[in-house]
């Protein structure tokens, strides 16, 4: 806007212009009033008269309207005693003395016109003072509410407009009236921005006809017809309209305080978002009227808004709010206890306080006098929250109700309305209303606080029916818990939302990610643990702590316990178990450091269960004596932990299998024999116990033990149920399967497995173990590969144990994909089980079946040195020996296979040297009474092995040894040569390399170069330019200071210089050092009758040198009248590319030296027609040097004529 517009301009338009001493400006209302009145008496004198003294009138207005109706008094007198009524607020005593003053007026209708509309400006201030709905126990007909005297006013106002409809004074009245009506009209419902029930609309249209006649008719001087116009147009949503017409009253009526429109000027800033601008107009009404209650109320509202996007335990949240309060909220409600816009706010104060009788009286006054819809619904929703927190939820739903229809209800309405009518659902369980409520909340707009609880009722839905439902039931619940609570984590990162995070987001969050996404719940749970770490005092923090991680564990200790062992937790299920021991650490600290704090919190459950989670921690670390510390140290304080003693023997039994162990096992089992996790324990010690399986699986002790927990303990254990099918699974595995009678059994054997492992995925839908139980049996039983791989991929990701690398080990061995097969039996030697025999074992078969498939003598080694190692790891174990055997069989097999030129001496010797340990490895085997084949088999196999394949290997070994002697020398040759040719190779590519190196170094050192240059040309250039500057400065006689030097107008009789301008041009520029200053009218030193001279086309003389020139052509013509002399430098240095490769000598347009100066460049030649027009003064004459391309003077133009072009071609 203009200045005018906003008011910098005669007092200022939006009132900042004003000096701060100004005086305190007045309002001149009733200023015409005066103190005393003579009414004129009949008596024996004319001039007789009786003084009313109108500033202290009588309280009944009887006797005086008595004295002016017997004495006739003119319509004046009437009038003028009902204002002093007014001015003393007494307005119930003016429209009686205008009601008498009306019927005793003789003079005709003309007379009455003036009191009709007096009168009717007397009822327009009763309405605004009147509540808005009738005082309960009032009789409706007889309530005195806005709408009764909003009927009289019209009645008067018709009236008078049927005395005379022009008279001008009615158009104001009737704009009034029409806007108090269209405040009384119900909101509207629709949800579109702006909308307004069409009666609505249709008075405030009729309220702005009625403000611009009213304008029309006063020429333009009517300002409260201007204020009129401008609050129908602000009411119409149309805020920068009426902004314009505030404005205009204020510029035209700087000293209007009453009505003020600085308050008007500030609201319509506020709805166009210019809050800072909207402060500035209130503080400047209340600069000029420090009274002004509205001016004050707005500004506290102002300063609790601000307050609004603060934290609210921060120093500078209470600091605007203390400002709100009490500097102007305060002094607004002093100044009017019934101004409805202060009822509401400080009735808020009281229930953020929980004042409530306060709250109730301050909200009904603000309910009762409002003529503005948001005033009512606020003080609706005040009632609504004190009820609510008196736990009175009828009547909380029934005002919350009553708050949003007051602003227009739907789609529409007042959303903390809403949010508070949802909130009571969820207080009654009715959970289902409140979910419809919040979601229609989110749908119109994307409120955080709705979004929380809607989030946090489906996430507490969904953990409720965790444990007896799957996941893909409650996936619905889940997905939208999740999606609403990721929106609110969204939301804090908006920073013009300026939110602040809920650490009940965040737990909530953490839940429903702890077991799919384990990963995002511990980012959840780190962001909690900054958030707190975040609201540790100053004072609370530790100071002399250097180390970074020691501060912050020091400040953990200061955090909730539970917090930091779930964190722990977290790491430990990661397998991180220095961070996860360390959590834990902090974690007692912090239970020591909350027991001091608070003396009635027992602490000793926290300390025991996080101590019991560090023994796991030590456990898995590979602690074990770190681990029966802490177990101990538990035990001496709860003898009775039965978890702990669990873990003691469980270490025992890793130590001391054969000593310690059982025993201890067998203590706690005498002792919690009834303990679940003791029968799990004690279950998995009688299946390493008795690791040797019967014939007869009933017999099988780990079964029998099984089976009577899940008889007589919990029929629903999940452990004892897949142990059952485990078991089921290696006696189906060990079953005969020659006849379709034996394979029919060893598959019911695999149906009763499967019936277990299903039974415990009932019971738990993620167990990952009965999953992984069910794909053994498809594989072994079904052949299904396919559905297995998927279910153990599946498993891969939920638990972290050998036995599923193992599976898919197996799997992938099965599908002949050998190489994934080997990573995955390696990845499970490396889970804490390098020592496995099995998995060792079975990395040989998968080697073996590698070799064979690829006819690979690695694939045949490695068979045999895994089987080797898983020899060594259990010595005992018959076939694992037998392995060994059958491996070195296979192996000499393929080294017989092989032709000469694809084996060694040195391999079929050492096949011997192994057929000869598994002949011998053989004929153990068959004496030993359990044989994992027949006995005849294996005999069978050692006698083929001794008598055949030996004598193989010997006439094999004999014909190799005569190749390689015949083809020795030849064999030797091809080694050099292939030797020779790889050296080669490799010197071409390491020169090839170095080559490259060398020219990227090259590279790299002309680039250096080049930069080098480019910055010393730039340093030059500075310089010159530098130079050129301080050249065109001197000293002023007068001041002394440096300025500008000012340009000289060259004479005729200039000496050198007149034989340079013989062509009648004067140079007014100077020295080209600011090209764009030049003015675009002609050349500064022309005279206003010099006219630009036409530009003329010609031709360069072209001149040959046997020595370049240093001056190189440009292709810039620069005119001594040119318009475009502003263009010269930027084009100049846009050629500059062009210019530098050019070694032409052309003749130059230069100064005439002085006669000290030295020339560097031969003698220009003479031109005929005009010259470039060039910028000099006398200290360049005095200094000259030859101008380089990059120099300001080239860039302005003083540089090598070129062809010229006409102005059309530019």
């Amino acid at each position: 806007m203009a200045a005018a517009e906003n008011g910098h301009t005669n007092g200022g338009t939006n009132g900042h212009g004003v000096s701060p001493s100004a005086h305190r400006v007045m309002s001149k209302r009733f200023s015409d009033i005066p103190s005393a009145i003579d009414i004129p008496v009949q008596g024996e004198d004319d001039d007789q008269a009786v003084e009313v003294d109108l500033e202290d009138l009588l309280d009944d207005p009887t006797e005086l309207c008595t004295l002016l109706e017997n004495e006739g008094a003119a319509r004046t007198y009437w009038m003028t005693v009902s204002l002093a009524y007014a001015k003393q607020k007494k307005v119930d005593h003016a429209i009686e003395m205008l009601l008498k003053g009306g019927q005793a007026m003789k003079g005709g209708q003309k007379e009455k016109l003036s009191m009709l509309t007096c009168l009717c400006w007397m009822y327009l201030w009763k309405s605004r003072e009147a509540p808005r709905v009738a005082p309960e126990g009032a009789i409706l007909s007889e309530a005195k509410t806005k709408e009764y005297y909003l009927q009289l006013s019209t009645s008067t106002l018709n009236e008078a407009l049927r005395i005379n409809p022009g008279f001008p004074p009615l158009f104001l009245a009737r704009g009034v009236l029409q806007l108090l009506k269209a405040s009384l009209q119900p909101p509207s419902k629709s949800s579109a921005p702006g909308a307004m029930v069409p009666d609505k609309a249709e008075i405030l249209r009729a309220a702005l006809k009625s403000f611009e006649d009213a304008i029309r008719v006063s020429g333009g001087r009517n300002m409260m017809a201007v204020l009129g116009k401008s609050r129908a147009l602000f009411s119409l949503g149309k805020f920068a309209e009426a902004l314009e017409g505030y404005q205009n009253a204020l510029f035209k009526m700087p000293d209007l305080v009453d009505p003020d429109p600085r308050i008007g000027i500030g609201c319509c800033f506020w709805m166009l978002g210019f809050k800072d601008d909207a402060k500035q107009a209130w503080e400047r009404a209340l600069e000029i009227n420090p009274d002004s209650k509205i001016a004050n109320i707005l500004l506290g509202l102002f300063f609790l808004d601000a307050s609004a996007h603060l934290p609210t335990n921060g120093s500078e949240f209470i600091r605007l709010y203390k400002k709100a309060m009490t500097e102007y909220t305060q002094k607004a409600f002093k100044a009017d206890k019934d101004l409805p816009l202060t009822c509401a706010t400080f009735a808020g104060y009281f229930l953020s306080r929980k004042s409530l009788p306060n709250v109730d009286t301050l909200a009904h006054k603000a309910i009762q006098y409002t003529d503005v819809n948001a005033i009512a619904s606020d003080g609706w929703y005040l009632l609504a929250r004190k009820e609510h927190y008196e736990d009175d939820f009828e009547r909380a739903a029934d005002y919350y109700r009553r708050a949003d229809e007051a602003r227009g209800g739907a789609d529409r309405g007042f959303l903390p309305a809403k949010f508070g009518a949802a909130q009571l659902s969820v207080l009654k369980s009715d959970f289902g209303e409140a979910k419809l409520r919040l979601e229609k909340i989110i749908q119109q707009s994307k409120n955080v606080e709705a979004m929380i609880l809607l989030g946090t009722l489906y996430a507490e839905e969904v953990f409720q029916n965790q444990s007896n439902t799957s996941k893909e039931e409650k996936s619905p619940e889940w997905k939208k818990a999740v999606g609403y609570l990721e929106s609110v984590r969204t939301a804090w990162k908006d920073p013009k939302k300026n939110l602040v995070p809920d650490a009940s987001v965040l737990l909530n969050l953490a839940r429903l990610y702890e077991s799919d996404q384990p990963d995002k719940s511990l980012q959840c749970l780190q962001q909690v643990e900054q958030l707190e770490i975040d609201q540790i005092p100053e004072s609370e923090r530790p100071k002399d702590i250097e180390d970074e991680a020691a501060f912050k564990n020091s400040l953990r200790e200061g955090l909730p316990p539970q917090l930091l062992n779930n964190i722990g937790c977290f790491y430990y299920q990661a397998e991180k178990y220095d961070m996860s021991r360390e959590m834990f650490q902090v974690g007692l600290s912090a239970c020591i450091k909350v027991g001091e704090k608070q003396d009635d919190m027992d602490t000793d459950a926290l300390v025991t269960t996080i101590s019991y989670n560090l023994g796991r921690t030590y456990e898995a670390s590979g602690l074990l004596d770190e681990a029966k510390t802490v177990y101990e140290g538990l035990l001496a304080r709860h003898s009775d932990y039965t978890d702990a003693r669990t873990r003691l023997a469980y270490i025992a039994l890793r130590q001391s299998p054969i000593e310690d162990g059982p025993k201890a096992m067998s203590k706690l089992y005498q002792d919690a024999s009834a303990d679940l996790e003791v029968r799990a324990l004690h279950g998995w010690y009688l299946g390493k116990l008795h690791s040797r399986k019967r014939a007869n699986i009933a017999e099988d002790p780990e079964l029998r033990h099984y089976k009577h927990t899940l008889q007589n303990y919990d029929k629903h254990d999940r452990y004892a149920l897949i142990g059952m099918g485990n078991l089921y699974l290696m006696t189906a595995r060990e079953m005969r399967r020659e006849t379709d009678q034996e394979k029919q059994k060893r598959s019911g054997m695999y149906t009763k497995a499967v019936e277990f492992f299903e039974k415990a995925l009932q019971l738990d839908p993620k167990n990952a173990y009965a999953a992984q139980g069910v794909a053994i049996a498809l594989v072994e039983d079904k052949k299904d590969y396919k559905t297995a791989l998927t279910i153990f991929v599946s498993v891969r990701d939920t638990i972290k144990d050998p036995s599923v690398y193992v599976n898919l080990g197996h799997i992938f061995g099965e599908l002949r994909q050998y190489t994934k097969a080997i990573e995955h039996y390696e990845m499970a030697l490396q889970k804490d089980r390098s020592k496995d025999a099995q998995i060792l074992a079975c990395l040989g078969r998968t080697w073996l079946a590698r070799g064979k498939a690829e006819k690979s003598s690695l694939g045949f080694a490695k068979a045999l040195e895994y089987s080797r190692k898983s020899l060594e790891v259990a010595p005992d174990q018959i076939h694992f020996k037998f392995n060994v055997a059958f491996v070195q069989i296979q192996l000499a097999q393929n080294v017989l296979g092989l032709i000469e030129t694809q084996r060694s001496l040195g391999e079929l010797q050492a096949a011997a040297t192994g057929l000869e340990q598994a002949i011998e490895s053989l004929e153990a085997i068959a004496k030993d009474p359990q044989t994992p084949y027949p006995k005849h088999d294996v005999e069978q196999r050692a006698n083929m092995a001794r008598n055949t394949m030996r004598k193989q290997l010997e006439r094999s070994i004999q014909a190799q040894r005569e190749y390689e002697e015949k083809h020795a020398v030849r064999l030797l040759a091809a080694k050099q040569a292939r030797e020779a040719e790889q050296k080669k190779r490799e010197a071409a590519r390491a020169a090839a390399e170095e080559a490259e190196r060398a020219r990227k170094l090259k590279i790299a050192q002309e680039r250096q170069k080049i930069a080098e240059r480019d910055r010393e040309l730039a340093e030059q250039r500075h310089e010159e330019q530098r130079a050129k500057e301080i050249a065109e400065m001197t000293t002023d006689s007068e001041t002394g200071e440096k300025i500008k030097r000012k340009k000289k107008p060259r004479s005729a009789a200039g000496g050198k210089r007149k034989k340079k301008n013989e062509d009648g041009v004067t140079d007014d520029d100077e020295s080209g050092a600011e090209p764009r200053r030049r003015n675009r009218k002609g050349s500064g030193g022309e005279s206003d009758e010099e006219k630009p001279k036409p530009k003329k086309r010609r031709l360069a003389k072209k001149a040959t040198h046997d020595k370049p020139n240093k001056f190189k052509s440009s292709e810039i013509v620069v005119d001594s009248d040119s318009d475009g002399d502003d263009g010269a430098a930027d084009a100049a240095r846009a050629m500059e590319s062009d210019t530098l490769g050019e070694e032409q000598n052309v003749d130059m347009d230069v100064d005439a030296p002085s006669d000290d100066e030295t020339i560097s460049a031969p003698a220009a030649s003479k031109r005929k027609g005009r010259r470039a027009m060039i910028a000099s003064d006398d200290d360049e004459e005095e200094g000259a040097v030859p101008a380089k391309e990059d120099s300001p003077a080239t860039a302005n133009g003083d540089t090598a004529d070129a062809p010229m072009v006409d102005s059309d071609d530019e």
